[in-house]
């Protein structure tokens, strides 16, 4: 199979030297700066809830904020697990499983210097769920609430503790919590008594634009500066609850960065000391100029997420197994890809406690797949057109044109005729919410965009859920499967670990048997930075620490 290369980088090499990114001086003085390229067009959302997929949690969340629980990002051979955060405990209560008790964090403040506690949370909870409290954006629901849908109301009991309660037992509710950041209340509040406004809603709006310039959370950074899709600028806090983690480095600026090439001629040329997702052909030229290159198997899937309302082409089962039969992964990897992906055989690989023993192999086998699709009606005279919306980068897309394109030749020769719908990643990714039956969907039967495995509401649950269809969740196709809505309910109200397992492990395995999505890729979260960037531990995980990082200037 033909392999379309990237383009050549030396004359974007020469532009970007002498363009817009000399404007990106490191400063002349004692203070340490680290600037990152990001695969971001536009900086992530900082009110609190940020945008972008998870590149924007990990670049302006878990940066400036924190939430009830975190993830251990400390190790780069463990699994990354969750970890208490503004929560230091917490229990489902024995009687009544749908209510928890968290107890919270003392002696913590917010950037502007006001406390953390029980109120707080209310506060936040309330800004995505109780829609006539002042505080309430709905800019925010949709990135906040699909991930934990179960979630239904806070209550203070004293100043340190507070009850969560869920519309129906939730054993994952601790693990979705890492997707609800806590932002200053006084601090939006003081936004919202000079804002002004026709009513009380143009007020909290007013008051939200303010914050997102002028930002506090409790996080390890602290918003500096702020210009829309040019820069962030953060500054460590020295006064961080857990002085672990206080950083290393005075100061981060985050710079987004699109196009991989472009993104590896900034590293090149000197102007950034970090980028995320180089461009695969560059690899050998950062090697031999000393760049440091690092990756590590992400709990991640780079899939087609099939469309399965009424006329769609993928409700047929022979086409969907036909599509997983007809990728040879290993030639994207070891080609295009320049090893830095691992095939995905489904959400999980061999090994992983979720894994299951699913029936159906999915490999590389082009004879099968095109008995499959004969079987199915189609052949060289009669293709099947599918068409497939999906961006030119975004957070985990990693090389997504090129990517899509190898599909597109590949799945050719299994008699299919794949379109391309290419758009905008914060585009795609809304898109993604609002679900194949929207007219966003623009025509297309099937999604390109990447999810996170870390935990079972996002590796699984959301996807394959009758419940968890737009505007819910990320049910994108409409799956309506009762056998996978049996299995996610008995995951769901298991709070015995071994037991959760099993019946998790048994939904994967269905949806694997089923060929729910096309699985194609786990990435490895490439970064290239310059050798003068120490500290780094790259976990398996999405998100990265940038706390303990250095930089010699």
């Amino acid at each position: 199979m033909l392999i379309k290369k990237n383009k050549t980088r030396a004359a974007l090499i020469a532009l970007l030297a002498l363009g817009s990114v000399a404007a990106w001086p490191r400063a002349v003085s004692a203070e340490t700066v680290l600037r990152i390229g990001m695969t971001a067009a536009d900086i992530p959302r900082t009110l609190g809830q940020p945008d972008q997929g998870f590149e924007g949690n990990r670049f302006t969340g878990l940066t400036m904020y924190d939430a009830l629980t975190g993830w251990d990002l400390s190790s780069a051979d463990k699994a990354s697990v969750v970890i208490p955060g503004l929560a230091t405990e917490w229990k489902v209560d024995d009687a009544d499983k749908t209510k928890w008790v968290f107890k919270l964090r003392p002696g913590v403040t917010f950037h502007d210097g006001s406390p953390f506690n029980a109120d707080a949370v209310v506060w936040n909870v309330e800004k995505v769920l109780k829609q006539d409290a002042p505080q309430f954006d709905a800019s925010q629901v949709g990135v906040t609430a699909s991930r934990m849908p179960t979630l239904a109301s806070a209550k203070k009991i004293d100043d340190m503790t507070v009850e969560l309660t869920t519309k129906e037992p939730d054993s994952f509710l601790p693990i979705n919590l890492t997707n609800l950041f806590m932002a200053s209340p006084a601090k939006w509040q003081a936004f919202y008594d000079k804002a002004e406004g026709a009513d009380a809603k143009a007020k909290s709006q007013a008051a939200w634009t303010a914050f997102a310039k002028d930002a506090s959370g409790t996080g390890p950074w602290k918003m500096s500066s702020f210009t829309p899709r040019e820069r962030l600028e953060l500054v460590k806090n020295a006064n961080y609850w857990d002085k672990a983690r206080v950083p290393k480095i005075d100061k981060m600026v985050l710079l987004p960065m699109p196009e991989a090439n472009a993104r590896t001629a900034a590293l090149l040329s000197g102007q950034v000391d970090w980028v995320e997702a180089p461009a695969p052909d560059a690899l050998p030229e950062l090697k031999q100029r000393g760049f440091k290159l690092y990756a590590n198997e992400q709990p991640h899937v780079w899939p087609w997420q099939f469309s399965r309302v009424e006329g769609s082409p993928w409700n047929d089962i022979r086409v969907r197994k036909a599509a997983n039969l007809c990728i040879d992964r290993e030639g994207l990897r070891d080609g295009l890809l320049a090893g830095l992906m691992v095939p995905a055989t489904g959400t999980f690989e061999p090994g992983h406690p979720w894994r299951g023993k699913p029936t159906f192999e999915i490999k590389y086998d082009k004879a099968a797949a095109q008995k499959l699709m004969q079987e199915a009606g189609f052949g060289p005279n009669k293709k099947l057109t599918v068409k497939t919306q999906t961006s030119a980068s975004g957070s985990g897309q990693m090389q997504p044109l090129a990517m899509n394109e190898y599909l597109q030749q590949a799945l050719a020769e299994c008699y299919f005729d794949v379109k391309l719908d290419v758009i905008e990643w914060n585009t795609l990714f809304t898109n993604w919410r609002r679900g194949a039956k929207d007219p966003s969907a623009n025509g297309s039967n099937a999604t390109n965009v990447t999810y996170a495995a870390m935990d079972p509401f996002f590796a699984l649950v959301r996807f394959l859920q009758s419940g968890m269809a737009p505007p819910v969740s990320n049910n994108w196709g409409f799956i309506n499967n009762p056998k996978f809505d049996e299995l996610v309910k008995k995951a769901r109200q298991t709070f015995d670990p071994a037991a959760r397992d099993a019946a998790l492990a048994e939904l994967h395995a269905a949806s694997v048997d089923d060929a729910a999505f096309l699985y194609v890729a786990h990435d490895v979260g490439p970064r290239a930075m310059s050798p003068k960037v120490t500290g780094v531990v790259q976990p398996k995980s999405w998100f990265i620490d940038f706390s303990p990082v250095s930089i010699k200037q």
